[in-house]
């Protein structure tokens, strides 16, 4: 029998105990690379378990930013509809002015209050169809309306007391042929003026009328004074020895009676005045004097030096200018499809408030609030063009009439916008440049040119 005489113990480390090949590198050997050393079971199953984990956790970096994008994400909120208006027709257009809201139907106009959501008034009486309308508020229940029908011409009402008054049909002509058609409406604010563009067949122009608003509403007051007084003197006729309740019917009776009469009065209005007439500028052409000398005489300057043969340029040499040009540059007209240079037929026209830029004379006098000039440039020509609208009266209507300030562009003006105040104008070029100008200083804060060239259609302020 063997037997131990001391109990089993664990040596201790020695230096003899550790592996040779890894005395000096042993800090720099990769541990993955143990288990390159397992069989090929155990190295599957590694792999395997490795690229479930990846797996899993691009599934859940996935989900974390999708949670995280949907709670960027805002719940739209869901309008519905809190009246109906019921129209008889196609409803083509509509405006609002005060509580009203007027609209444009196949078969004439529409009026609805907003406060019982009710149609109060319908004009139909010629059958047409209304496509666009501009409305503005007069004040003291009273409102002007704009209307374009199907056949281009433009309709004139003031609305007072739940009725149209029709005042003028502003392109009405007697002979047919020489009708235009209204290409472009525009009603300054508080309706002080009104902007018709206008388009016959071969030409175009700009006609601004002034509105008469102060008249209007002094002509409604009357009316309604006079309507009043009807009603008055009517109850005082009633029978005295009739009950109490026959005497409250009447009384009712009369003052719907009253108020229909004043409804359907004929209310003497004033015309619209026109004052400017607006045509596109003409294409240049050679000087129709015969000499340098007829040119001085139509001048009546005395500051003159010399007889100005250097600079005066008639037909022959313009169209020696042509012939040059089409010569040298044939076969990229041909290319391009180039045709000869037309008097442009669309305007944009925009009413200015007082500034520095639009001075009046002394003898006029200046409403902040009023427009003051307007401003309008023609497609395809590179100069804005400002107008006064306060000029004397034998001059306010002038067949060539010049703009009073000019400010010319680089480029072609492809669209513009005025901003809120009436103080800054945006001209965006067709060369893909917009340029804000301060209209109060007459010069320009910024020139802003896209990299891309793209044409530029509209532009807002914000």
């Amino acid at each position: 029998v063997n037997t131990r005489k001391h109990p089993l113990e664990i040596p201790r480390p020695s230096k003899k105990d550790w592996p040779k090949d890894d005395e000096e590198d042993f800090f720099l050997q990769d541990p993955d690379k143990k288990r390159d050393v397992l069989p090929q079971p155990f190295r599957m199953i590694n792999k395997l378990v490795t690229h479930v984990f990846e797996s899993a956790m691009e599934i859940i970096e996935r989900r974390e930013m999708l949670q995280e994008a949907q709670k960027l994400k805002v719940q739209p909120t869901k309008c519905f509809p809190t009246a109906e208006f019921q129209v008889t027709g196609r409803a083509n257009c509509l405006a609002m002015s005060g509580k009203y809201i007027f609209v444009g139907l196949s078969v004439g106009l529409a009026a609805f209050n907003t406060c019982n959501y009710k149609d109060v008034c319908s004009w139909d009486a010629i059958e047409t169809e209304i496509c666009a309308i501009h409305a503005s508020d007069l004040g003291k229940e009273c409102h002007v309306l704009l209307a374009v029908d199907e056949m281009g011409l433009v309709w004139l009402f003031v609305f007072h007391k739940e009725s149209f008054l029709l005042i003028k049909v502003l392109n009405e002509v007697e002979d047919i042929s020489k009708r235009s058609t209204c290409v472009e409406v525009v009603l300054s604010p508080g309706g002080d003026y009104a902007g018709v563009l206008l388009q016959g067949n071969t030409k175009a122009w700009l006609e601004i009328y002034q509105l008469p608003k102060d008249s209007w509403l002094m002509e409604m007051e009357k009316n309604t004074g006079a309507s009043a007084g009807l009603a008055c003197s009517e109850r005082r006729s009633s029978c005295p020895s009739c009950s109490a309740q026959c005497s409250s019917q009447m009384d009712t009776f009369l003052l719907q009676e009253s108020s229909m009469s004043a409804n359907q009065a004929e209310a003497k209005l004033d015309l619209p005045v026109l004052l400017l007439t607006v045509k596109p500028p003409e294409p240049i052409t050679g000087s129709s004097f015969k000499s340098p000398l007829d040119a001085l005489k139509e001048v009546n300057d005395d500051n003159t030096l010399g007889l100005g043969y250097n600079h005066l340029i008639k037909d022959f040499q313009w169209e020696l200018q042509e012939a040059i040009f089409r010569s040298t540059y044939q076969e990229y007209l041909e290319a391009e499809g180039a045709i000869k240079e037309e008097i442009p037929r669309h305007a944009t026209f925009h009413f200015l408030l007082p500034s520095q830029i639009l001075q009046v004379g002394p003898e006029m006098e200046v409403q902040p609030d009023v427009p003051a000039g307007i401003g309008v440039h023609w497609d395809g020509n590179h100069n804005f063009c400002l107008y006064l609208l306060n000029h004397p009266l034998k001059k306010q209507v002038d067949s060539d009439l010049k703009p009073n300030v000019v400010w010319p562009c680089a480029a072609p003006i492809a669209c513009s916008a005025v901003s809120s105040c009436s103080r800054y104008l945006a001209l965006a070029g067709e060369d893909a440049t917009i340029t804000i100008w301060d209209k109060h200083l007459g010069y320009p804060l910024s020139v802003t040119a896209i990299l891309e060239e793209r044409f530029i259609r509209s532009i807002h302020f914000l």
